[in-house]
């Protein structure tokens, strides 16, 4: 049973294809093999990927910290309980299928941030018949997207009353690339949408002090022919 309310660790990665050419070959990687394995294991409760397409980056409001600024990708995975164990089962599935030849990626990505955060708060749209636990299994077009520089839980009920937000979840950093340090260096709030994810960024409320980024990412998706965000890229 796959209890999101019950974990306290979630994994968050901000990855960016370095070659241009390769977006379609990152994609179908992470869609065929990585995810796939990854969502297999009894200790990963649930994980998913957004893409932040040049259209995505251009609706930002804002983008003001280089930890995440070029990420082309955001991907999570939540933790079952315990979590030391289920990160440590994860961890050796990295190490075993780099092992395998199974990670093209490292040599065409770079991620400069990662880290371990924990769900803090969640919540739900006024008169959604959903709990916050099952937001994320919800098919959605996106997520809206928010970094705060230190201890922000309180956003999350902010982005939830948006207008086209399904629910938002809140998640504080324990460690991570940047920072490993208490109080959490770092707030990301996730706000699922029913609607547009770049129409709903546009009409949320002026961001507030510590804010580094906002900014709506699409869901991946399976089929390949929707992978064309990045096609026109330089290269």
């Amino acid at each position: 049973m796959s209890d999101l309310g019950s974990a306290s660790r979630v994994f968050f990665s901000f990855p960016r294809v370095t070659d241009p050419r390769r977006h379609r070959d990152y994609n179908a990687w992470h869609v065929g093999d990585h995810q796939p394995e990854n969502r297999a294991l009894p200790g990963v409760l649930h994980g998913d990927r957004w893409v932040r397409t040049p259209a995505c980056r251009t609706a930002s409001e804002v983008d003001d910290e280089a930890a995440f600024t070029g990420a082309d990708y955001v991907a999570v995975y939540w933790f079952a309980e315990p979590a030391r164990a289920s990160i440590a089962e994860w961890l050796a599935l990295g190490a075993s299928t780099g092992e395998q030849g199974r990670r093209p990626d490292l040599a065409w990505t770079e991620r400069r941030f990662t880290g371990f955060f924990e769900p803090v708060a969640s919540c739900v749209a006024p008169g959604s018949p959903l709990s916050a636990p099952a937001v994320p299994f919800r098919a959605h077009p996106g997520v809206v997207l928010e970094v705060h520089r230190g201890s922000r839980p309180e956003a999350a009920r902010d982005l939830a009353a948006t207008p086209g937000v399904v629910g938002a979840w809140a998640f504080e950093s324990r460690t991570s690339t940047v920072a490993d340090q208490e109080p959490p260096a770092w707030t990301v709030i996730l706000a699922w949408c029913a609607e547009d994810p770049l129409a709903v960024a546009a009409a949320m409320s002026p961001p507030a002090a510590g804010l580094v980024l906002r900014t709506p990412l699409l869901a991946v998706g399976a089929d390949p022919a929707g992978w064309s965000w990045f096609d026109d890229a330089p290269r």
